[in-house]
């Protein structure tokens, strides 16, 4: 981890410049917080932050994709932002490098897990929606996705389905979904859903509803194993 005071050096890192006043607020991690009173972790950035990430994919979706149904943007916008997606981008940037984590957790693994990666990413997609306005971060949105995005290409097919084709075609067993977890209520509930195969989870993934929870559970496992397999090349 920097030092705090160095925090600013993330910006050109990120494509960023000026001032970003909530920056250090994306930064934080809770475990931070415990340690040192007064301050604000990444937690409350992190929810603005899911839903303005989202809002700016889906913008980009519709305008490359006119004529694409709805069932089809869900599945490309859950491929492009999911935890391993974001997690990847943050890695990729250095951002991990200037988090503040808690004395303990600075030295553990947990500093390093990919939902933790992704909060922060969505922090600071708040910090810049906050400080500079919605241009700036339809921006920043196109530098965390688009590479995907030009790669990227519509199939009808439902991660789900093709997860299981995956995971069955060496004569493995189908995956099983579990609820793992709920945020807010009512229409404003995230459910977090994981994907295991035999007992061994593989992925998590969050949603709106359960089905979408499962969905990008599956498109986060198919993700992991696509760079698995690139690794191995």
């Amino acid at each position: 981890m920097k030092d705090p005071s160095a925090i600013e050096e993330l910006l050109p890192l990120l494509g960023l410049d000026g001032e970003l006043p909530h920056l250090e607020e994306a930064l934080t991690h809770p475990s931070y917080v415990n340690e040192h009173s007064g301050r604000r972790d990444y937690q409350r950035l992190e929810f603005l932050g899911d839903a303005v990430l989202g809002l700016c994919v889906s913008e980009m979706l519709l305008k490359r994709w006119p004529g694409a149904r709805e069932g089809e943007l869900s599945r490309m916008r859950a491929s492009l932002v999911n935890t391993y997606a974001l997690a990847s981008f943050a890695t990729a940037h250095h951002v991990p490098r200037f988090m503040r984590f808690g004395r303990g957790t600075a030295v553990s693994a947990d500093a390093t897990q990919p939902k933790v990666l992704a909060d922060a990413v969505e922090g600071i997609v708040a910090a810049v929606y906050l400080d500079r306005g919605m241009d700036a971060v339809r921006l920043f949105t196109a530098s965390i996705v688009g590479e995907a995005i030009e790669k990227a290409q519509l199939s009808a097919r439902d991660p789900k389905s093709e997860l299981q084709e995956l995971l069955q075609r060496g004569g493995g067993s189908a995956p099983s979904y579990r609820t793992v977890g709920s945020e807010g209520s009512g229409s404003d509930c995230i459910f977090e859903v994981e994907a295991a195969q035999d007992g061994v989870v593989l992925g998590r993934g969050r949603g709106r509803s359960k089905k979408l929870a499962e969905r990008e559970a599956a498109q986060v496992v198919l993700a992991a194993l696509a760079a698995k397999a690139e690794t191995a090349r």
